[in-house]
């Protein structure tokens, strides 16, 4: 069993309230093989809702107390970050998901890439906020785009 994000099944999720369908992950999901989880909704966050960045640093920045999630408006919006990671472990753990295939470039899911903090659309070597502590619990992660 796997963990996929939600945007990546059709789900109008993203900070946009678009998706990001990929007929691969999709077709995990119709096979019973995958659990859909947007740790953003998991964390309260509202749909649509202010894009956000991770400002200095990556997801294990975050889970370390290095570095913010903040949202375009200036909003620290961490704790919904960390909330949401929390949830969809807790998801991933009760089916016995040993991997997941998550959004890259997203402040939660990113597992290569997530956007640098400046929102000015540069990306950085690093893994968002959820994929950091699903790979630091023992879950493998990959983005949509490696699988």
């Amino acid at each position: 069993m796997k963990i996929v994000s939600a945007c990546l099944i059709g789900c109008q999720c993203r900070y946009d309230q678009r998706a990001c369908l990929d007929a691969e992950t999709e077709a995990l999901l119709k096979e019973g093989k995958a659990i859909p989880v947007c740790p953003e909704q998991l964390g309260g966050l509202p749909t649509p809702r202010p894009p956000a960045e991770i400002v200095g640093g990556d997801g294990f920045d975050v889970l370390d107390s290095r570095a913010r999630v903040i949202d375009r408006t200036g909003r620290d919006v961490t704790a919904e970050f960390l909330a949401g990671a929390r949830q969809a472990l807790r998801l991933a753990q009760a089916v016995g998901a040993t991997s997941a295939v998550l959004k890259e470039n997203s402040p939660s899911c990113g597992s290569s890439f997530v956007y640098d903090g400046t929102f000015s659309g540069n990306k950085t070597a690093g893994v968002g906020v959820t994929a950091a502590l699903l790979i630091r619990s023992g879950i493998a992660v990959q983005s949509e785009q490696t699988k």
